[in-house]
């Protein structure tokens, strides 16, 4: 086996253990979209830009992928984003 091929099946296999996570953020009827981009700034870091374009995605498309990551590290963001009154999931 080549260096080369060693090193492919090195990062094909931490590839594999590292599956990503999405937190889905889901459009409803109640929420505003100053509510909503406050929240995906301090649930998720998002600058004032990302947290906008997000809502606006959200509106539009009915559904966004607002952060991706472990699962571990999703969940009080999801639980923050749920608590505040949005409709979100990790998937």
């Amino acid at each position: 086996m080549s260096t080369k091929e060693k090193i492919q099946e090195e990062v094909d296999v931490l590839e594999k253990e590292q599956s990503n996570n999405e937190i889905v953020l889901y459009n409803d009827e109640v929420n505003t979209f100053d509510h909503v981009i406050e929240n995906l700034i301090l649930a998720c870091d998002h600058t004032p830009v990302q947290a906008e374009q997000c809502s606006l995605i959200v509106h539009y498309k009915g559904k966004c992928t607002v952060k991706t990551g472990d699962y571990k590290e999703l969940e009080p963001r999801c639980s923050k984003l749920l608590e505040a009154g949005l409709s979100a999931e990790i998937i």
